[in-house]
């Protein structure tokens, strides 16, 4: 007994989960870890900086979440492999909530505000375990919002590959900002244009070759080669600028009802994304490295990532679904590998930040294209399409697409792809599944399965299996289907051994259909009756309507219970 009791975890080792890792860690997965570590790092650092720039703000604080957050993400949340960080989706839905403040003086204090909010949201779903919630959020969603959001993000993105300045852009929305690029190419700088091409091409020319290099970084470098070499910032190529080299400072939240609201709703919306990223990327991860993921532990460690992350000056983060496929393809074992990317880009900071000066602002753009490229999954989008144009599926992905394009607020094309999820889903389960059971001639214990529409004439006894979740939303459908019945029978038997759930509207509407058949001098018998629907059935006052007698327990035997019930049904009415 003692020797379990040691093996197992506190309630605080649960709770962080890399107390566990560090009490069982094994010698030989530290190799794995620190590989993996080292080559997220490596994409880690200008996928950061490249994101930071579609958030609106400084590259550096790209880099400070990259390392924070990557810490805080793997040491609290569930997966071994997930590395939390900025991410294109959320730095764009934070541009979005923020752009009517980028301008004024405390613009960053709202900003830092929104990743700390963000944070207790997650803590707050963590805690009250809405784990299961995250399912009422569809892919179809959340496949219309990436590929609308890459479709943002390129266009946003124009301007600094081209280097074509546009005044007022904050208030222009994606199409107006597009339409004035391509009437206004001829401003186009060729230099910045060059070097912006030359990233995309460097990073699919990487890819191509293999997986594993970092095309990205090399992308960023050898640009930054020729800046160098040919004094191209002198000749308008806009470079980064300056990046402190210094680890992420502390610094106290600034905190009143005003600011509050003015970022709440944005901060809402970015929890929602930040918590489908996480968990549909340690899911994704899970079903090959088959470790089993608690999406509570990952809300609560999403959420202190951001809590924490807000005091050092970190943008929202979520879990980054190409950072982590690297960690995983590169053999990380343990959550230890996330939290060393984190160190790993901390040291790069503080050793080499001033050389990322010569780093051009295009080639982060260019970055940014492919990753918005990437962000539209081509095979999906097909995949949905092909099992019908007009299924809940295929109008969720097309409606959220658009609304991500057009709307002015990004939060609200989230709310209404959620929205228009949970209203398809509700009408894809608005009708109940009932069959028609009909004893077969001469074989007593044998049943043939007959629908509803095929019963033609009045029968001695009619079995009617209901399946699934009986809940408000189908009773409609329930009443006009036992509504049919009523008169083709002198005997029903309701079996209902394969109903998962049932609510009170629809135990009322059996009731009514009781009474109905009861009025027309028939019977009604059930059978299949699970334990807890016996209680719900003697609450709701339906045992006592039928009787007794005529409610049959179900039995692991098929149709042990519905033939027990034919047999009563039989001696009923031979009376």
């Amino acid at each position: 007994m003692s020797s379990l009791t040691l093996d197992k975890p506190t309630f605080i080792a649960k709770h962080i989960p890399f107390i566990e890792t560090i009490r069982k860690y094994k010698r030989e997965n530290i190799r794995k870890d620190i590989i993996a570590a080292l080559t997220v790092a490596v994409v880690a650092i200008p996928q950061s900086m490249a994101y930071a720039l579609i958030a609106g703000v400084n590259p550096v604080y790209g880099l400070y979440t990259a390392i924070v957050s990557a810490i805080l993400g793997s040491a609290f949340g569930s997966s071994n492999q997930l590395v939390t960080g900025p991410t294109n989706a959320i730095c764009l839905l934070v541009a979005g909530g923020m752009k009517n403040y980028m301008g004024l003086t405390n613009a960053y204090e709202l900003l830092f505000l929104m990743t700390f909010l963000v944070g207790i949201f997650q803590i707050l779903y963590g805690v009250i375990r809405l784990g299961k919630l995250i399912n009422f959020i569809s892919h179809s969603v959340m496949v219309g919002f990436t590929a609308g959001a890459g479709f943002l993000i390129a266009i946003g993105q124009l301007s600094n590959l081209f280097n074509i300045s546009i005044k007022n852009s904050a208030q222009m929305s994606p199409m107006q900002i597009f339409y004035y690029i391509v009437t206004h190419l001829g401003q186009s700088h060729i230099y910045s244009l060059t070097l912006g091409l030359l990233t995309i091409a460097i990073i699919a020319t990487c890819k191509k070759i293999n997986n594993k290099l970092p095309g990205a970084l090399i992308g960023v470098i050898v640009p930054a080669f020729f800046i160098v070499t040919f004094s191209l910032e002198q000749r308008g190529v806009k470079l980064i600028g300056v990046i402190p080299a210094a680890l992420p400072p502390f610094k106290m939240i600034q905190f009143s009802a005003g600011s509050v609201q003015e970022v709440l709703r944005a901060a809402f919306a970015v929890s929602i994304v930040g918590l489908v990223e996480a968990i549909s990327i340690s899911k994704s991860i899970a079903s090959t490295s088959r470790q089993k993921i608690d999406s509570n532990q990952e809300f609560l460690g999403q959420g202190i990532a951001n809590t924490v992350g807000a005091f050092f000056q970190c943008l929202p983060s979520s879990g980054s679904f190409s950072r982590s496929a690297i960690n995983y393809a590169n053999g990380a074992a343990t959550r230890l590998s996330g939290i060393l990317s984190g160190v790993v880009v901390a040291a790069v900071l503080v050793f080499f930040a001033p050389f990322a000066k010569y780093i051009p602002q295009t080639c982060l753009a260019g970055v940014l294209m492919v990753a918005a490229y990437n962000l539209v999954d081509v095979q999906e989008f097909k995949k949905v399409v092909r099992l019908g144009k007009l299924k809940s599926d295929s109008i969720a992905l097309w409606i959220t697409f658009i609304a991500v394009i057009l709307m002015p607020n990004l939060d609200y094309a989230i709310y209404t792809g959620i929205a228009l999820s949970i209203l398809l889903y509700l009408k894809d389960t608005d009708q109940a599944s009932v069959k028609i059971l009909l004893p077969a001639r001469g074989e007593e214990s044998q049943i043939l399965e007959k629908e509803i529409k095929s019963v033609k004439e009045k029968v001695e006894v009619l079995i009617v299996q209901l399946e699934g979740n009986l809940y408000f939303g189908s009773t409609a459908d329930l009443e006009e289907r036992l509504d049919s019945l009523v008169g083709k029978s002198r005997a029903f038997i309701l079996r209902m051994k394969y109903v998962s759930t049932v609510d009170v509207t629809s135990l009322n509407a059996l009731k009514v259909f009781i009474r109905t058949v009861g009025d027309a001098g028939g019977v009604v018998l059930i059978s299949g009756v699970k334990p807890e629907l016996s209680v719900m059935l003697e609450k709701a006052g339906i045992v006592s309507e039928v009787g007794p007698d005529n409610i049959f327990m179900s039995e692991n035997e098929i149709y042990a219970s519905s033939n027990n019930a034919l047999e009563r049904a039989k001696t009923v009415l031979s009376y």
